[in-house]
């Protein structure tokens, strides 16, 4: 999810990419930060970047 973020998709793009809704991707991002105990997306994507779980492409 987070690699389409990094592509610059819209929550609403993913959502429909995904066949979720939008407000299920946002529960997803919300628990990835919450698990990564980061406060927004970008440091998120930063932290998977680190843990080596999202490659930039």
């Amino acid at each position: 999810m987070f690699d389409l973020l990094i592509q610059n998709y819209s929550t609403k793009e993913i959502a429909a990419m995904m066949k979720i809704s939008d407000k299920t991707v946002r529960n997803h991002i919300s628990n990835v930060m919450l698990k990564l105990g980061v406060k927004g997306r970008a440091q998120a994507v930063v932290e998977l970047l680190k843990l080596d779980e999202l490659h930039l492409q």
